[in-house]
């Protein structure tokens, strides 16, 4: 007989529910429903709450300034959202587009600058008053996810009541803020915690690989719980052992059905689905929070996630310092534009969303002003938020930034004024108290909820057109960043329209030298694809060489492999004379001002390649690479204002014209980066 497994995730889950890891008063303490707060309270049976860790600019999300001077406004346009009145960036034609569903507060403030103490105002609604908050301590304020555990937790899962995906927050090495956990109501009250990338083929879940602890021997343990049980239930006749047993054996019974384990089964979602959230982990994380509510948990916290490389970066996540036109419209906006949408749709299309909230806040917000790289820096003056669902009111706005969006102008609201509306909605008395290991009463919250926001219907009936183009904003494809670059099927790696700025192949273009793009065709006996040639002007005109190049969007520190197959066409005459003029280079280069034009750059990687001249019938190319680390042992590696690739060739000093007799084709069949980035070192403590 096949013997059944148990889970390590689920042993852990299990162990957390024992006598050692619930205080047995806490239990029956839950603070009783207030009778009269409306007809919103409790209306989340369900929360998501989408973390954007880093900060998004208020600027180019919900609270475009376009009447401000340019260093202030930024390159994008507003566009008209489906509510007269109310205006988005130009970046999120999605989200305008479903504005009825959504509440925007344009007033959040912290006045605090800082990644780690501000987000613990966000996650918990309290002011950070520890002594470092870039570490968790066990005199953290409570994350409110673990509040809802301990007095709202799931009918159905309550071993799953409340989780994190796809990771804790994380900052530069391993910097774990404050405000994850349970803090100072106990470490048994940190929600579940599941590391994984749901958009990955190979997906699992750290904590469910097979511990090889059969379902018999789990009985068994099982069935000694209840007899220790027992014994204190003749020692103590309160209620709470029995409140405690009741949570044990619905832990056990979820544990030992595999509930657990299907609902992470987000490959069981259909193929249009998966695409509608974007395949990426983001993306792919919202869905799977979608499928846990569904299945029964009561509150999934998706934080966004780290890519590959960016754990020490100028760019990670959210904070763009650097590029941050570039970030948010060629990675951030578009992931989160096709994701939150997604969800709210879904859940509206699966009757889900009347009865789950769903929030979405970065830690604050960026800088009025452009720096000098392009980018925004961090700001907890004013920044944005949006609620959606459960009890909330769509279509409008609470609250406004003043003309620069620097300061709130009207309505200041500060994060616990949004944990108090979170409470409220989830069926929690805000003003109600929870009890500490010490014995102390204290206040889930010292703020009101923002009662203006919620209600059964949106705050307008009036709708107009939507004015945002959703062409503008594409689905986020990874391989329109670093990872493919070749020519092969297309002429240039960008959409048909160019919204900002150059983002395919350019060419710096001579009078010795051109470019064009070729068919698919053949070079003596080798068939080839489509690719680029660089070929040789007819004729005396003299020229000191050419680049093709493009952007590598959205660069992070690791280690780059940029490869290249070419052949080389000359008269035998003519290759002579090119090899004793000119040389060969794939180089890597950063730019060095923010129109990015390939002319202006600086070489920080190349190498020299000596062309092999092919004969008429070759079916061979040669092939060519360069590998770069673009890292540093500690602290954050800055690309500047950007980083390209290119294939270059280079008239050597002192040749005089670089004048050819014949000519010269160097037909570059593809140029492909391949990319691996730099990984956290578990043993570094910053």
């Amino acid at each position: 007989m096949a013997v059944q497994l148990i889970d390590r995730r689920e042993m852990m889950r299990i162990g957390g529910l024992t006598l050692g890891g619930l205080g047995l008063a806490d239990l029956v303490k839950a603070a009783p429903a207030p009778s009269k707060l409306g007809t919103s309270f409790g209306r989340a049976k369900n929360i998501i709450f989408l973390y954007l860790c880093g900060g998004p600019p208020q600027h180019e999300t919900f609270d475009p300034k376009p009447d401000a001077p340019t260093e202030i406004r930024g390159p994008f346009n507003p566009i008209q959202t489906n509510i007269p009145g109310i205006q988005f960036s130009e970046l999120l034609p999605r989200t305008a587009a479903m504005a009825d569903k959504i509440a925007v507060i344009r007033s959040m403030s912290t006045d605090d600058n800082i990644h780690s103490s501000s987000g613990h105002w966000v996650l918990t609604g309290y002011k950070y008053q520890g002594p470092n908050a870039r570490t968790i301590q066990k005199s953290d304020w409570p994350f409110y996810g673990s509040i809802i555990k301990r007095y709202k937790p799931s009918e159905t899962m309550p071993g799953l009541s409340s989780l994190v995906i796809p990771d804790y927050v994380r900052q530069n090495e391993n910097v774990t803020p404050a405000g994850q956990l349970g803090g100072l109501m106990g470490p048994q009250w940190a929600p579940e915690h599941f590391v994984g990338d749901p958009s990955r083929s190979d997906y699992k879940i750290e904590g469910f690989e097979p511990l090889g602890i059969t379902l018999d021997r789990m009985k068994g343990r099982r069935s000694l719980q209840e007899k220790l049980e027992d014994r204190l239930r003749n020692a103590d006749t309160s209620k709470a052992v029995d409140t405690l047993s009741t949570y044990q054996q619905q832990a056990f019974e979820l544990m030992t059905s595999g509930k657990a384990r299907n609902a992470f089964n987000v490959q069981e979602e259909p193929d249009h689905v998966r695409d509608r959230y974007g395949r990426n982990r983001w993306g792919q994380c919202v869905l799977l929070a979608r499928r846990l509510i569904e299945s029964g948990v009561r509150l999934v916290h998706v934080n966004w996630p780290r890519e590959p490389g960016d754990n020490a970066s100028d760019n990670p996540l959210w904070d763009t310092h650097a590029q941050n036109a570039d970030r948010l419209e060629d990675v951030l906006c578009p992931i989160f534009d096709v994701g939150y949408t997604a969800l709210i749709e879904d859940l509206e299309q699966r009757g889900l969303l009347d009865e789950t909230l769903v929030v979405a806040i970065g830690e604050f917000g960026r800088t009025p002003k452009i720096n000098a790289k392009g980018g925004r820096d961090h700001w907890g003056p004013v920044f944005s938020a949006t609620l959606a669902g459960a009890g909330i009111s769509g279509g409008q706005v609470y609250g406004s930034s003043d003309a620069h969006g620097a300061y709130p102008k009207t309505d200041k609201v500060d994060p616990g004024h949004l944990t108090s509306t979170i409470f409220h909605l989830a069926g929690l008395d805000y003003l109600g108290t929870f009890t500490d290991p010490a014995g102390r009463e204290l206040a889930f919250s010292k703020q009101p909820a923002l009662l203006s926001l919620l209600g059964d219907q949106p705050a307008t009936a009036e709708r107009c057109e939507c004015t945002g183009d959703v062409a503008r904003v594409p689905d986020f494809d990874e391989k329109m960043m670093i990872r493919q670059t070749s020519f092969e099927g297309r002429q240039v790696l960008q959409p048909s329209s160019t919204p900002s700025r150059p983002k395919g192949w350019r060419f710096i273009n001579t009078k010795t030298f051109s470019a064009e793009i070729q068919q698919a065709g053949t070079l003596g006996k080798l068939s080839v694809e489509q690719h680029l040639v660089l070929r040789s002007s007819q004729g005396d005109l003299p020229g000191s060489g050419s680049l093709v190049g493009q952007e590598v969007r959205s660069p992070f520190p690791g280690t780059y492999r940029l490869h290249a197959n070419v052949v080389a066409e000359a008269s035998p005459e003519t290759g002579q004379q090119f090899l004793e003029k000119y040389s060969c280079y794939l180089v890597f280069f950063e730019f060095t001002e923010k129109a990015k034009q390939i002319d202006k750059r600086k070489v920080t990687g190349e190498l020299e390649f000596v062309p092999e001249f092919v004969t008429a019938d070759t079916d061979q190319f040669q092939a060519v690479e360069i590998t770069k680390a673009f890292m540093v042992p500690r602290g954050n590696f800055s690309f500047g204002l950007g980083m390209g690739v290119g294939v270059e060739i280079r008239q050597k000093p002192g040749t005089g014209e670089g004048v050819l007799a014949g000519q010269f084709k160097l037909h570059v069949l593809n140029l492909d980066l391949d990319f691996v980035g730099k990984e956290r070192d578990l043993n570094v403590v910053v």
